[in-house]
């Protein structure tokens, strides 16, 4: 599957315009719980949806036919697509917390934040993650490689 969509910066003007050096520019623009803030808002403009009602929705963005989408960033270490409270240190996957995460949104918006300034994104249905997870290809936790994902993405038709 090729990008819908692509998302450029131009690093030079964001390290002139944020006054910081561009390593720190790249650095923040490649960590997905720093940059998740910036990218559900640009494609919030750039593809005419609207934000969650608030941050602890468990989605991202509505698109004009009322369908929710969740955001995610694919990082040097991956991605996951179980809800965020089962991620980090003391949680844990729950396969029914998954599933009903999945029967309340239309799929995940991935961006592959790696290709930083540069970056690629794909909107994948939730009946794709679906079947990923049927077939062991997410493993127990949802959470996978960057290798992974991208191989993933580029299977799907």
């Amino acid at each position: 599957m090729k990008p819908f969509r692509w998302l450029i910066w131009d690093a030079g003007e964001l390290s002139s315009a944020l006054k910081i050096d561009l390593s720190s520019v790249q650095e923040y623009f490649t960590d997905g719980r720093r940059v998740a803030f910036i990218i559900e808002r640009r494609l919030k403009t750039e593809l005419g949806f609207q934000l969650a009602p608030s941050e602890g929705a468990s989605f991202d963005l509505v698109d004009g036919q009322g369908d929710k989408w969740e955001a995610r960033n694919i990082t040097s270490s991956g991605v996951y697509f179980c809800p965020s409270y089962m991620v980090g240190s003391g949680r844990s996957f729950d396969k029914s917390g998954f599933f009903r995460k999945l029967n309340q949104i239309k799929g995940y918006i991935l961006s592959d934040i790696e290709e930083f300034p540069n970056v690629p994104c794909w909107m994948v249905p939730k009946e794709a993650v679906e079947k990923w997870y049927g077939a062991g290809s997410l493993g127990t936790g949802t959470k996978i490689s960057r290798d992974k994902a991208l191989n993933l993405i580029e299977a799907l038709v």
